[in-house]
């Protein structure tokens, strides 16, 4: 299997299945005498990982990373700082259940992956989906931690669950503090609050829904992304759309753009003290493919998740017609769990665009 290297100076590569002992990646181009020590890692970790609430699957996995390459005892500061060289990050699997997939084997499940792999590859990991499993994306989390590291303290990502199902949030209760007071990172109250009684519902009707994440990067300089094929945004869209799940990606007003007239599209700007203002941010940041300096706003929408317990249809590998449910530990909405990815995949594009930039413009 080829394509597991996203990136181009920061570059990762993941390896791993759902169900063998361990996942993790190796992060090539990080730049050397950074501070890095597992400390800079597992709270990242923790925010992603499974069992945290009834509304996500209940597998246990702690998540613990272990560092194997990249880092050394600086002399200067006595603390583990990145070497330049290839950082190995590993994360046991410790709550596999794959005998709960053993009804499956022979049975493609609608909406997965399963029937794709077997016709490009001849054999599947059918153990929780195995490679295509979202338990994948710890390992980007772990990259993205790294990623924070080289960007720096003074750009922020935060990400929010936007809406769940057909139910949106009231933007005009926005507030980034109630993302970590309730199960959902949602920015608003209110709606956490009815959220919480439909995917109960969902969950005990076993069946699952959608969501859509938000993610915004705060602090991040004009200037970086280049035209015309290494775009910044484009390198978000991909990077977003390459999370499991997710099938469709917007920057800035994104799809709502088409309805906005030019007036009301263009992001006016005025001088403002030694630099320009923005009056708007339809753009999301991002123009000509290149950072204007205001936040850099994306959106993904997260289908619902696959694994349900009602009955579908499907067939076998042997060519039959037959009805499957997928038992097992799974999301009744896996976009929650999005949140925190969608950062990982945001640090890590701007990681390796502040680096690009840098060696293109030397700043």
């Amino acid at each position: 299997m080829s394509h597991n290297t996203y990136g181009h100076l920061f570059r990762v590569t993941t390896w791993g299945e759902s169900h063998g002992p361990a996942i993790g990646c190796v992060v090539d181009g990080c730049p050397p005498g950074i501070r890095l020590t597992t400390a800079d890692i597992q709270p990242w970790m923790d925010r992603r990982k499974p069992g945290t609430s009834r509304f996500v699957t209940q597998r246990r996995e702690d998540d613990v990373v272990k560092i194997l390459s990249g880092v050394f005892e600086d002399d200067r500061t006595g603390g583990q700082v990145t070497t330049g060289t290839p950082i190995s990050l590993m994360i046991e699997n410790t709550d596999q259940r794959s005998k709960d997939y053993s009804e499956i084997r022979d049975s493609y499940r609608p909406g997965h992956a399963d029937y794709v792999y077997d016709q490009k590859y001849g054999v599947r990991d059918y153990r929780g989906g195995g490679r295509s499993s979202a338990r994948e994306t710890a390992s980007r989390v772990a990259a993205g931690a790294i990623a924070r590291l080289v960007l720096g303290p003074a750009i922020t990502i935060r990400a929010a669950v936007v809406q769940i199902g057909p139910h949106k949030i009231n933007r005009d209760n926005w507030n980034w503090d109630e993302v970590e007071k309730n199960p959902f990172w949602c920015p608003d109250a209110e709606a956490a609050a009815r959220w919480e009684t439909f995917l109960d519902e969902t969950r005990k009707a076993g069946s699952s829904c959608g969501a859509i994440v938000e993610v915004v990067a705060e602090g991040v300089p004009a200037g970086w992304g280049a035209p015309v094929y290494a775009k910044l945004d484009t390198d978000i869209a991909a990077a977003l759309m390459s999370i499991n799940a997710v099938k469709g990606v917007e920057i800035g007003a994104g799809f709502a753009a088409a309805a906005l007239s030019g007036e009301e599209n263009a992001d006016e700007m005025r001088i403002a003290g030694n630099g320009v203002e923005f009056l708007s941010n339809n753009n999301g940041g991002v123009l000509g493919g290149i950072s204007t300096g205001q936040p850099v706003v994306a959106r993904m929408a997260v289908k619902p998740t696959s694994s349900i317990l009602t009955p579908r249809r499907t067939v076998t590998k042997a060519g039959e017609d037959t009805e499957i449910r997928t038992k097992g530990r799974h999301d009744p909405c896996v976009g929650i769990r999005g949140a925190p990815v969608a950062e990982a995949m945001l640090a890590a594009v701007l990681a390796d665009h502040k680096l690009r930039h840098a060696g293109q413009t030397g700043r």
